[in-house]
């Protein structure tokens, strides 16, 4: 087949790449933040944020995409989106580091398992796709699981609950606000950039800052944390953009499986009775879900 014949690569399957591509990167965080547990989750949490901030927003200058910033502060109701993502984003990425730092990696790979029921409930309830029997029993199963999780610990796994929702809500906002990635992102970071920068020099003021007193490793770590952030984030949104939601929450097992194994074989936490169960109930949700997905497609083909 000549160059000029080549079919061109359809907007699905770019989605599909770079939710792949965002999901791996994802995958393997633990490890990361991991090199950085002597440092308070807060502390990594601002540096996040500030140096995500000064990658994306040097990105967007060397891109010029200084029309795309300068349209969005024109534009109140996709700016106010912007905001509720950040607000919402910050408080997945606290949750996650801190508990990823007090060895609860398994925890957080259930809210992760968790976030593509949760991308179809929102994408019936709200983009008002339709809701099928087979949504509906997926549910009542990974209700059951949380049940279960909820009785053993005496309490709802929050965790898990939260890095779930949190997540699932600020896909949902990325697709209906339709933002370029990187404008998007900067914006994003930019929000929350005053009060972390703040943040993280009233530290160092006190003597209680990591940056630069913990070797060149560390300091290195957290310097390049922006960077960290932004590429999966950047290759999310560009995913979200072109993907279905529900096709888009699918490619989310590679996270939370890859953190599973992290979590058991690297770093020696042990999955409990009641966790074990409640993964069950999850997984075999997710099958029930994904079963019936394509029993549905084959007959409407």
């Amino acid at each position: 087949m000549s160059q000029g014949s080549r079919k061109p690569v359809s907007e699905d399957t770019l989605g599909f790449v770079y939710g792949l591509a965002a999901y791996g990167v994802w995958g393997l965080f633990p490890l990361y933040w991991k090199r950085l547990d002597m440092v308070p989750a807060t502390q990594i949490l601002a540096h996040r944020i500030v140096w995500a901030f000064f990658f994306t927003l040097t990105l967007c200058f060397i891109l010029g995409r200084k029309k795309e910033l300068s349209a969005l502060f024109h534009s109140p109701k996709r700016l106010a989106s912007v905001f509720v993502a950040s607000l919402l984003i910050t408080v997945n990425w606290g949750i996650y580091i801190w508990a990823v730092n007090e060895s609860r990696i398994i925890e957080t790979s259930l809210g992760y398992y968790l976030n593509p029921l949760l991308s179809a409930a929102m994408g019936a309830f709200v983009l008002h796709e339709k809701m099928d029997k087979g949504m509906i029993v997926a549910y009542m199963v990974a209700g059951l699981g949380i049940i279960v999780l909820t009785v053993s610990y005496g309490q709802l796994p929050w965790v898990a609950l939260t890095l779930a929702s949190t997540f699932g809500v600020y896909g949902l906002i990325k697709k209906m606000a339709g933002l370029d990635a990187l404008t998007g992102l900067t914006v994003e970071t930019g929000a929350m950039f005053p009060f972390a920068l703040a943040f993280i020099l009233f530290q160092q003021k006190a003597g209680i800052g990591a940056f630069g007193y913990m070797g060149i490793m560390g300091t290195t770590l957290l310097l390049l944390s922006g960077l960290v952030t932004a590429i999966p984030l950047l290759l999310y949104a560009s995913g979200i953009k072109r993907l279905a939601l529900s096709k888009m929450g699918f490619l989310q097992y590679i996270s939370p499986t890859t953190q599973l194994l992290l979590g058991v074989f690297v770093f020696g936490e042990v999955v409990d009775l009641p966790q074990g169960i409640a993964f069950g109930f999850v997984i075999m949700a997710l099958l029930i879900f994904g079963f019936t997905r394509r029993r549905r497609k084959v007959l409407l083909a």
